[in-house]
């Protein structure tokens, strides 16, 4: 099931939306929105992982040997 959510954009980023769409790159302005999420799921999660490699560097992280050890 999907939902329907209705946005506002100044005409500038209406322009680019529609910009991408005539490029071919999109087909409808909800692939261009959903592939915008999904790029700013990805962003999110490698800032994850990023600060988890922080933590490894900095001794804070744990060695797992087995699937035990997660509990």
């Amino acid at each position: 099931m999907r939902n329907i959510i209705n946005i506002s954009l100044p005409k500038e980023l209406s322009r680019e939306v529609e910009k991408a769409m005539k490029s071919g790159r999109y087909a409808s302005k909800s692939e261009f929105f959903r592939d915008l999420i999904r790029l700013w799921q990805e962003d999110q999660l490698l800032q994850e992982l990023r600060k988890s490699q922080k933590e490894i560097a900095a001794g804070k992280g744990k060695v797992l040997r087995s699937l035990k050890d997660l509990r």
